[in-house]
C-alpha cells in the first residue's frame, strides 16, 4: 500500500488533486486485494470544457458485483444556474474528487458510498472561494445492529481525532441528506455527510484537508472487514429479491434526491461516469409488504433518522 505524505504544507488544488488520485489508486488495490478476483477496468475520459478522469469499474468480482471508483479533475465556466444555486457569482470553478460506490453479490454485505471532493472559483474581481466537502454512508440490505455499531464508530474515533462536535453534526447531515421523502425512510443507516468545509469554520485549509484525507483512508479497511466478514455467508433466493428491491430504493434516490448527480449532470459531466452508481439489477414490486416478523420487516423499522448506533 503507498504511503501517503502526512507533513503540512501549503495546500493547493494541485496538491489535492495528486492525493485524491493516489487514494484512487490504493482503493482499488485494496478492494482487489479483499474480493480476490475482480479487477478494475479503466476508462479515461476528457471533458470537452475542462478536465477530465478516470473511471475504475469491477464488475462480476466474488464478492463485488458492481463496483465503481471514480476520479475527476474539471474545471472551466460555472454555469449561472450553479452559480445561483450555489450562491455564488459568475466564475471559473475548479472541482476535483473521488467517488465510491459498491453493490455487492451477496445480500449480507451493506452497500457502501463514499465521496471526497474539493471545490474552488475564482472571479473576474480576484475573489477566491474555496471548501471540501464529502462523507461516507452504508446502506445494508439487512441491517445488522453490531454492524452498524462497527461502522458508526469507526467513523465517529476519526471524527473525534479532529474535532468532537464533528460526528454528531456530520451524523444528523448524513441521516438528513439520505433521507427518501417519498418514502419517509432512510437509504441506510447514514454515516456522515459535510459540505462547504473552509476557514469559516475556525480550521485551517491544511486541518480540513488533514480530516478529508484521514476520512478517505478509512473506506478501504472499513469495507474489506465487511467483505471479509459477510461476502461468504450462505444466502437464499428470496434473501436475492430482497436485495433487489432495495437497490429499487438506492436508485430512486440517487436520480431523484442526490444533489451531486445534478451537479454533475447540469455541469455536463460524463454520463456514464455520473450513474456508475446505480446497480446493476433492481426491482420494484408494486405496494410491497414484507411479513410480519421478518428480518425484511426488522430492517425497514430500523430506516429512520436520529438512531443512536454508537
Amino acid at each position: 500500500m503507498k504511503r501517503f505524505n502526512t507533513f503540512a504544507y501549503m495546500v493547493s488544488k494541485e496538491t489535492i488533486t495528486e492525493w485524491f488520485k493516489e487514494l484512487q489508486d490504493t482503493i482499488c488495490q485494496q478492494i482487489e486485494l479483499a474480493d480476490t478476483s475482480g479487477k478494475f477496468k479503466q476508462d479515461l475520459w476528457e471533458r470537452k470544457e475542462g478536465g477530465g478522469g478516470r473511471t475504475r469499474i469491477l464488475s462480476s468480482g466474488t464478492i463485488i458485483e458492481k463496483g465503481g471508483v471514480n476520479f475527476s479533475a474539471v474545471h472551466g465556466n460555472l454555469a449561472e444556474n450553479i452559480s445561483k444555486a450555489l450562491g455564488l457569482p459568475q466564475s471559473d470553478f475548479y472541482a476535483t474528487g473521488v467517488s465510491i460506490v459498491m453493490h455487492p453479490v451477496n445480500p449480507m454485505v451493506p452497500i457502501i458510498h463514499m465521496n471526497v471532493r474539493y471545490f474552488e472559483t475564482s472571479d473576474e474581481k480576484g475573489n477566491n472561494t474555496w471548501w471540501f466537502g464529502g462523507g461516507i454512508d452504508l446502506t445494508p440490505h439487512y441491517v445488522d445492529k453490531e454492524d452498524a455499531t462497527y461502522f458508526h464508530n469507526q467513523l465517529k474515533t476519526v471524527c473525534d481525532n479532529h474535532d468532537p462536535v464533528y460526528y454528531p453534526e456530520f451524523k444528523k447531515w448524513a441521516d438528513d441528506y439520505f433521507y427518501l421523502k417519498h418514502r419517509k425512510e432512510t437509504r441506510g443507516i447514514g454515516g456522515i455527510f459535510f459540505d462547504r468545509m473552509n476557514e469559516k469554520r475556525g480550521k485551517s485549509k491544511e486541518g480540513i484537508f488533514q480530516f478529508v484525507k484521514d476520512i478517505g483512508l478509512t473506506f478501504a479497511p472499513l469495507y474489506t472487514h465487511f467483505m471479509k466478514k459477510n461476502g461468504l455467508l450462505a444466502f437464499e433466493q428470496k434473501h436475492s429479491e430482497w436485495q433487489k428491491l432495495r437497490r429499487g430504493r438506492y436508485v430512486e434516490f440517487n436520480l431523484v434526491w442526490d444533489k451531486g448527480t445534478k451537479f454533475g449532470l447540469d455541469t455536463d459531466g460524463r454520463t456514464e461516469s455520473i450513474l456508475m452508481s446505480l446497480p446493476p439489477q433492481a426491482n420494484w414490486e408494486y405496494n410491497y409488504q414484507p411479513e410480519a416478523g421478518s428480518e425484511e420487516e426488522k430492517t425497514l423499522s430500523l430506516l429512520k433518522k436520529d438512531i443512536n448506533w454508537v
